[in-house]
């Protein structure tokens, strides 16, 4: 199925119904264990020579279905879904700098993100070098050193909506034995595949437009399977583990119990063991159906963008609009080349009145919802340096360039100009017109 169309696959990838009792859709396994049958199937799903349940806590059915459709949908050799986008991220980043290792990474990021990186994962010996210059392609390769592990950045950043080079960062990472890793939430693999651009592994919160109503908690991690991982610079990729064993109790490395997917093998083999978060059965089933339409809801979504940002630009209160369609965007020579269905659904901008009108503003609306969810089919707004972003100090604020006014929008399914018409009203109240 890997030559069919994007839309095809996000219905039917991953999924034999003869496996599943032929029910149409992937059946929800709400259990917390799967029988054995006898001890030589044990012995043989123990050792991944067989695949199948065993406890919940490391896998589900209904996951693993996601698992190969997003495999299939990104064009990897594995993934693993997980209890959350940020259990992806800090999953996959503990994973690789074992050991001490240092991140280099973009400095415009989720607000949750950004924090881990700069102070939580030093709790565990990872250090992150910031890049400064986001858009300079000569400082991400300044920055690495024999320590370092990877290169992490958005596809597009959250909330300032800004587009890198990936092509050329990937070709600097590679030229010192790097895997790019990158969050691609925003875009989805349906507007942009990082695979095609040199990244080596994707993380998700599948939360956001890949679940896209607002009603679960997911992430997903994906690794292309074709990045040669130096065995002095990732050992422990290479080391011999008895939970790896193959039917005749030989233990094998990562690199040799998943061929290619040395990280997936990590995380599904330890990360889930010991630390849990893999991904509920419940959870994998709303993710699997809000995946079938997700090109449906971006096609829309990416339309009512382009209409809101023309109405804000236009709009005396607004200071700014921040998004590759917007005026003067230094991103739209990158947004055409490498997002030819569109950079996204998700645009910030400033509001040009002081924080009591801020405040009126955003209780005066009613068709836009105020709380700090992305990709939901409801259009939402919030202002991020009082809440996504609170957390960072303001010299991390000020590099993230996370301005005080600056009120990020995530566009939904509601009509256009049902939209344009409440921030309208909304904008009267707040300047008394």
């Amino acid at each position: 199925m890997a030559n069919q169309d994007f839309s095809t696959l996000a219905i039917r990838a991953g999924y034999d119904p003869s496996k599943h009792f032929y029910s149409v859709n992937p059946p929800i396994y709400q259990t917390a264990g799967f029988d054995l049958v006898d001890i030589d199937r044990t012995r043989r799903l123990w050792t991944g020579t067989e695949g199948g349940g065993i406890y919940t806590r490391v896998g589900n059915p209904t996951g693993g279905v996601l698992e190969d459709r997003f495999t299939q949908l990104e064009g990897g050799k594995a993934a693993v879904a997980v209890s959350s986008g940020m259990a992806a991220i800090s999953y996959t980043l503990l994973a690789l700098g074992e050991n001490g290792g240092n991140i280099v990474s973009s400095s415009s990021l989720y607000g949750a993100a950004q924090l881990a990186l700069g102070s939580f994962y030093k709790n565990f010996g990872i250090e992150t070098r910031f890049v400064k210059n986001r858009d300079d392609v000569a400082e991400y390769e300044s920055l690495i050193d024999e320590n370092t592990r990877a290169i992490y950045l958005e596809s597009i950043s959250n909330p300032n909506i800004e587009l890198y080079d990936i092509d050329a960062i990937a070709k600097v990472a590679h030229k010192y034995g790097i895997p790019v890793v990158v969050d691609n939430t925003v875009a989805t693999p349906y507007l942009y595949k990082p695979f095609e651009h040199g990244a080596d592994i994707t993380v998700y919160s599948a939360t956001k437009e890949i679940n896209g109503h607002g009603n679960t908690i997911a992430g997903i991690v994906v690794e292309k399977g074709d990045f040669h991982y130096d065995e002095k610079r990732f050992e422990h990729f290479y080391r011999k583990e008895w939970k790896m064993r193959d039917l005749q109790d030989n233990p094998r490395s990562p690199i040799e119990f998943i061929p290619g997917a040395p990280l997936i093998a990590t995380l599904k083999i330890f990360f889930t063991e010991f630390f849990g978060g893999a991904l509920g059965s419940f959870e994998s089933f709303l993710t699997l159906q809000g995946l079938a339409t997700l090109p449906l809801r971006l096609d829309r979504k990416l339309e009512t963008t382009k209409k809101l940002i023309e109405y804000l630009e236009n709009n005396p209160h607004v200071e700014w609009v921040r998004h590759p369609y917007a005026k003067g965007s230094r991103y739209r020579e990158l947004a055409d080349r490498d997002f030819p269905k569109g950079p996204g659904a998700l645009f910030s901008f400033g509001f040009g009145g002081d924080r009591e009108k801020l405040g009126k503003f955003i209780k005066s609306l009613n068709n836009v919802s105020y709380h700090v969810n992305i990709g939901d089919v409801r259009t939402l707004i919030t202002n991020s340096q009082e809440n996504t972003h609170s957390e960072l100090p303001g010299d991390i604020q000020e590099l993230a360039g996370i301005d005080k006014n600056l009120l990020r929008v995530s566009v939904g399914l509601e009509d256009a100009d049902d939209l344009i018409a409440d921030f309208e009203q909304a904008f009267k109240k707040a300047f008394e017109e």
